[in-house]
């Protein structure tokens, strides 16, 4: 890992990597440059959870795309419900909106 200066005179961490075929992990590297406070905060995390650095960043990319993603989720979704035997959600909406109805004060 090297150190550059960024646009704001403190220095930003380069993770730099290339594609392995090789090595403990599988996948896709990439370089990425953080500032120094959130590297700190991911390393941290990262020690506290007993995890490596490319798990945590891996997941909260996972989660940055899910929020970003919706028709994603949602035909993830659909895709269960199908398999589920409810090839559209208004059996399972309409059970949730009666449940739901049924235990609100009124």
């Amino acid at each position: 890992m090297r150190q550059r200066p960024s646009s704001r005179g403190s220095c930003a961490r380069d993770v730099t990597t290339a594609v392995s075929t090789s090595g403990y992990t599988q996948g896709m590297k990439t370089a990425v440059s953080v500032p120094d406070d959130l590297f700190a905060q991911v390393d941290r995390l990262a020690k506290r959870a007993r995890r490596s650095r490319s798990e945590v960043y891996s997941a909260a990319l996972r989660e940055y795309i899910a929020r970003h993603a919706p028709d994603e989720v949602t035909t993830g979704l659909d895709g269960v419900l199908a398999e589920v035997g409810q090839p559209d959600g208004r059996q399972f909406a309409n059970a949730a909106a009666r449940a739901t109805l049924g235990s609100a004060e009124w």
